[in-house]
């Protein structure tokens, strides 16, 4: 018999959340702290979203996506997760760039981009100080008219140098390119410049698996291997989830799975009004990654040559070109031995940002060459940093956009969510499914880690109001244990 992922479940929930990425964890344990009863469904073995990891054969433990984030995850873990959880971030202080226009080293941080942009590229320090107090105040309520290419050509025009500077590695991080709105762009660099880049000692396996004592710790019930398929509605009011063949009951259905995926498979269209998927209409998937993950094998050392290396061999920077199958332009994160205390090991994992189309429809053989031949680039790039590391290799493998596509279940495999506009559909879906939330990666929260536990806190809020607002203090819900 196979097993059963939902024994020992309630028959009902205060709230039901979909998907157990950084947003939707923090959104349960939030709300578990403010004193509902919360179940989490991964459809995953593992738990995190995006935040995850995944061991093979000699040890290795290696980490999906890159391992950076702002200063800020440290209030945000200290106030809503844990003690614990906020002392084991930490700083990385070397990141690397490396290109035809310049190379060097970096903090990462606004004090040493201004000495940057003054001694490397002879900026006046007035021109850095207004651009930077320029990004730093914008806010929601700005003109989107202007894009990211807009704000760079205003403080620094022509200067395509500068440009990649300090976009290219804010496209890594979550998709944005030149030609998005100014705003997806300011925010996320914003709070990178505060204090530079972090990391969180230990691995995010070491992460994510505090975060689950927490919520456990709380009262939240948490479940891997569970699919959900229909978010159950009627009248336009929430009633609960259909998951592994049961029908599971709540007040309220947080989606932690991508937005258009939560209106137009979970929910069903047939539920929202003319006028709603009309705006649904208009949001624009962003875009996915391919990713090499490179284990070095036991007893073998490598050199420090930083903890993020951006390197390429294109002349001048373009969004475009660090989504080509064959890009030039690709981004190393390097762990070291003091990353993951006591596993002594050393692991490197490649991110390039990707195109779906570009690997959707390939047969069986063509993929697998495609594949073959990204490894093989990403081999030949490292070794210019790492020489001979082919030699001290014993795990390498691959994933591509249909490799996120089929673990996430997003459309298009795509790793950074939505365009701007999904934002707006996102905040007004409660308006049209009474009970019916969102928090995942749409536009300006499409800032990693931490824009995805904040956008969790600013959802779980809202779910919070809407229980209170619908239930008096001493109802409750009819539990059974089955």
């Amino acid at each position: 018999m196979p097993k059963n992922w939902l024994k020992g479940v309630n028959s009902a929930y205060d709230t039901i959340i979909i998907g157990s990425g950084l947003g939707g964890m923090t959104a349960g344990n939030l709300l578990a702290k403010l004193g509902h009863r919360v179940l989490i469904l991964e459809h995953h073995y593992n738990f995190g979203g995006l935040a995850t990891w995944f061991k093979r054969k000699g040890g290795h433990i290696l980490d999906i996506s890159l391992h950076g984030f702002p200063i800020g995850m440290i209030k945000t873990c200290r106030k809503y997760w844990s003690k614990e959880v906020a002392d084991s971030i930490v700083r990385l202080k070397n990141i690397r760039f490396d290109n035809p226009q310049f190379s060097f080293g970096t903090t990462f941080d606004k004090e040493d981009f201004t000495q940057l942009m003054r001694d490397r590229f002879g900026v006046l320090r007035e021109t850095v100080d207004d651009f930077f107090t320029t990004v730093r105040g914008m806010n929601f309520f700005d003109d989107l008219s202007m894009t990211t290419r807009d704000l760079f050509e205003k403080f620094f025009p022509g200067r395509n140098d500068i440009h990649r500077l300090l976009m290219e590695p804010i496209t890594y991080a979550n998709g944005s390119t030149l030609n998005d709105p100014a705003i997806t762009y300011g925010i996320v660099f914003s709070n990178f410049m505060d204090k530079g880049v972090y990391t969180f000692k230990g691995g995010t396996d070491q992460l994510i698996k505090k975060m689950k004592k927490e919520l456990k710790k709380n009262g939240v019930d948490v479940r891997n291997h569970c699919l959900v398929d229909k978010i159950l509605i009627e009248d336009k009011v929430v009633k609960g989830v259909r998951v592994n063949g049961r029908e599971i009951y709540s007040d309220a259905v947080l989606s932690n799975s991508n937005i258009l995926s939560t209106i137009n498979k979970l929910a069903g269209r047939e539920h929202f009004s003319p006028g709603f998927l009309e705006e649904v209409s208009k949001v624009r998937l962003n875009d996915s990654s391919c990713q090499v993950y490179i284990g070095i094998r036991k007893g073998e050392t490598i050199p420090n040559v930083g903890d993020l290396l951006f390197t390429s061999e294109e002349e001048e920077f373009t969004s475009e070109a660090l989504l080509e199958p064959r890009t030039k332009s690709r981004t190393f994160s390097f762990y070291y031995p003091e990353t993951r205390p006591g596993l002594n090991q050393y692991a490197i994992v490649s991110s390039t940002n990707a195109r779906y189309s570009d690997w959707a429809d390939l047969d069986e053989t063509e993929y697998m060459r495609k594949k073959d031949e990204l490894v093989k680039e990403t081999l030949d790039c490292l070794e210019k940093y790492v020489p001979d590391v082919r030699s001290k290799i014993d795990h390498l493998e691959a994933s591509t956009p249909t490799t996120f596509k089929r673990y996430t279940r997003h459309p298009g495999g795509v790793s950074f969510g939505t365009k701007f506009e999904g934002l707006k559909v996102s905040k007004d879906l409660p308006g049209q499914i009474a009970g019916l939330f969102h928090a995942g990666s749409v536009g300006i929260i499409m800032s990693g880690w931490l824009g995805a536990a904040n956008y969790g806190v600013i959802v779980a809020n809202e779910v919070d109001k809407f229980l209170r607002s619908v239930r008096k203090p001493e109802e409750k819900l009819e539990i059974v244990n089955v």
